[in-house]
């Protein structure tokens, strides 16, 4: 994993897990503080804390290339080494710790681990995209069917188409200005608009009384387009994917 190195640096030790440390020296500059002292802070507080100083102790080449004495601290005994010192100091210790966790990188993903990953990835969005496929394919059956009848759709039958019952379809077209009932009259009405606009028609049917004669009816009725339009609007409606009751 990662350790900090002279220079309080995050570094790579292949794939052995090695912990986060700051050394002495960064700590020194950061602090402004020469690091002979530094060091001497830290042998105190690791004596005072009871903590083995060779446990923590490393080394470095010095300016005139020779060997010099070090300590590696985690975070926990950083934060402590640091309570005495001034609060600026103390707070460009905290946040260089934030930049050494956030720099933290994992070991490097050998070429099969990128391979079953990117499988993976590949993998989850073929699953989505079958997912999405059977939710919206009912619906595009149901759509090319519709759009494929001729005729039209009287309210009993477009409710059957809807899968709704007849009076909510026939509620939510009356409060919707889809169709109306002039008064007297037990016949619906087109809005016009509905009418301009291709979702609705008249159809004029005889109808033939008990003693013979015969009376012209003016029945509504809902275009394909328009039952389309009602598959989205009203709640509760959906097209059925089935083909039978086509259109008359």
């Amino acid at each position: 994993m990662l350790t900090g190195n002279m220079k309080g640096l995050p570094v790579s030790s292949g794939n052995e897990i090695l912990p986060l440390s700051m050394s002495s020296r960064e700590i020194a500059g950061l602090t402004g503080k020469r690091h002979d002292n530094v060091v001497r802070d830290i042998e105190k507080m690791l004596k005072d804390v009871g903590e083995a100083v060779l446990k923590f102790e490393g080394s470095y080449l010095g300016a005139d290339n020779t060997e010099r004495k070090c300590y590696n601290l985690p975070r926990d005994l950083t934060y402590t080494l640091i309570a005495g010192y001034r609060s600026d100091l103390r707070l460009k210790i905290v946040r260089r710790w934030m930049e050494l966790e956030a720099a933290t990188i994992a070991p490097p993903e050998t070429p099969e681990q990128l391979a079953l990953r990117a499988l993976a990835g590949l993998q989850s969005v073929v699953e989505k995209q079958k997912v999405q496929l059977a939710l919206v394919q009912p619906k595009a059956d149901a759509l090319d069917r519709i759009a494929g009848l001729e005729g039209t759709f009287n309210g009993t039958e477009a409710a059957k188409e809807l899968q709704v019952g007849p009076q909510t379809l026939f509620r939510w077209m009356d409060t919707n200005e889809w169709t109306y009932k002039r008064a007297g009259s037990a016949n619906r009405q087109a809005y016009q608009k509905r009418i301009n606009a291709g979702d609705l028609t008249h159809k004029t049917t005889i109808i033939v009384r008990p003693d013979g004669t015969e009376k012209a009816a003016d029945q509504v009725r809902i275009t394909a387009q328009g039952l389309v339009k009602l598959a989205r609007l009203v709640p509760g409606a959906h097209l059925r994917t089935g083909d039978e009751g086509e259109a008359a």
